[in-house]
């Protein structure tokens, strides 16, 4: 009898073959909240002659632009990253370029997170080890952030100090 119960328990944690560490996209049919961006906030222009003409299926103002506000928020310049930066591209492609990159990875990551997907009672209870697989490849931003610095590279965005202590609190 507990060598059935047994056999039944562990038949109950069966689950897909990939771990899923952490999974931000939406595997159901409803809405991914991840997806919603909100459109920016309407303005009035200064002169009213100066607005482009309407084009029906087109871009406007207060279409949202997450890459540029990001690149924007972080430093960068969104004109040259628009236009793309031929020699940071020369530089990066200097030892060739892989064009499966991505399968490549996807498949290393796979293999990394099989073997690093929790103890049984992580796995029975459904617990994350995703912070803890992925411990050793995380970067501390404050040294990072000294490293850079000390070298006298500009930082125009830089975490706050204590804030990876204080997301470590929250988990």
């Amino acid at each position: 009898m507990v060598a059935l119960m047994a056999v039944l328990a562990l038949s109950a944690c069966a689950r897909d073959t990939a771990p899923q560490l952490m999974n931000l996209r939406s595997a159901t049919n409803g809405p991914d909240e991840f997806g919603i961006v909100p459109p920016k906030a309407l303005e009035l222009p200064s002169d009213m002659a100066a607005l482009p003409p309407p084009t029906p299926g087109q871009a406007n103002r207060t279409d949202p632009t997450p890459r540029a506000d990001a690149i924007a928020a972080l430093g960068g310049d969104v004109a040259r990253t628009a236009r793309g930066d031929t020699r940071l591209m020369t530089h990066v492609a200097r030892f060739g370029v892989a064009p499966d990159i991505r399968e490549t990875l996807a498949v290393e990551d796979l293999e990394y997170r099989r073997k690093n997907n929790g103890r049984v009672l992580e796995r029975l209870f459904k617990v994350t080890v995703y912070y803890r697989a992925y411990a050793q490849q995380a970067l501390d931003p404050q040294a990072e952030l000294a490293h850079w610095r000390a070298l006298g590279l500009p930082t125009p965005s830089a975490p706050p100090a204590g804030a990876a202590a204080e997301l470590a609190k929250r988990k």
